[in-house]
């Protein structure tokens, strides 16, 4: 039986990249592409559209709350899908290595499949050393509280969605990605990395681009690592 396979794609004034990003992502292997725009004011709705995505509006500025809105949305729809897939809409991820991610789901059972930018091939200058350095932290600290075996908290991974909703994410803004692998493992459930590659991003980032923004950013990822012990 074929599993439906849906995407979701969290944007906020990403014009430059959600266009290739839809474009990349490869043809006949997902049921549904969608993009939330999250308080965009720029043209990211416009050009998703255009590029074939199912379009939702989630006002209230949070990757969190974006990716809430797109789970929201899957459980109501008539075609539920069997995995769902994330991806950030900044071209940073290689789409067409989506593949891979859902392969161990479809033919080893697996729950939780993580691209890992570490195990991965980095371009230069793609992530930035307070990235890298916040990077090395989480997953330590994961391992050292979780038992973990994770290397990345990257954005870019798929999950049963079966397994998506018993995880009951709550996180609104930057603590979702550890959010998803803590819970994961609390649970036990069958979790992998894959090695995927990471390039320099489309456009300007709003987190690792500002100290505020990289700041804030740390402190609730640490922050959410401890509220779940």
């Amino acid at each position: 039986m074929n599993k439906v396979i849906k995407v979701i794609i969290p944007a906020f004034n990403e014009q430059n990249g959600v266009g290739q990003v839809i474009r990349e992502i490869p043809e006949g292997l997902v049921h549904e592409i969608i993009v939330v725009n999250n308080a965009s004011t720029d043209e990211t709705e416009r050009i998703a559209a255009e590029a074939g995505a199912t379009v939702l509006r989630e006002p209230n500025r949070g990757y969190g709350r974006a990716c809430l809105k797109g789970i929201a949305y899957l459980k109501n729809s008539e075609l539920k899908p069997d995995i769902v897939v994330f991806l950030d809409a900044d071209h940073s991820d290689f789409p067409h290595e989506m593949p891979k991610l859902v392969k161990p789901i479809l033919e080893d059972n697996v729950d939780l499949v993580i691209g890992s930018r570490a195990l991965g091939h980095k371009e230069a200058g793609s992530m930035t050393p307070q990235q890298i350095l916040g990077n090395w932290l989480a997953t330590r600290l994961l391992k050292l509280l979780y038992k973990t075996t994770f290397t990345d908290l990257g954005p870019f991974r798929a999950i049963k969605f079966t397994s998506l909703l018993e995880l009951d994410m709550q996180d609104k803004t930057y603590g979702w990605t550890v959010e998803m692998q803590l819970k994961a493992a609390k649970k036990k459930m069958n979790c992998i990395e894959i090695p995927v590659g990471y390039r320099k991003r489309t456009g300007f980032s709003k987190i690792s681009g500002t100290l505020k923004g990289t700041l804030m950013a740390g402190y609730k990822i640490i922050s959410t690592i401890f509220k779940y012990l």
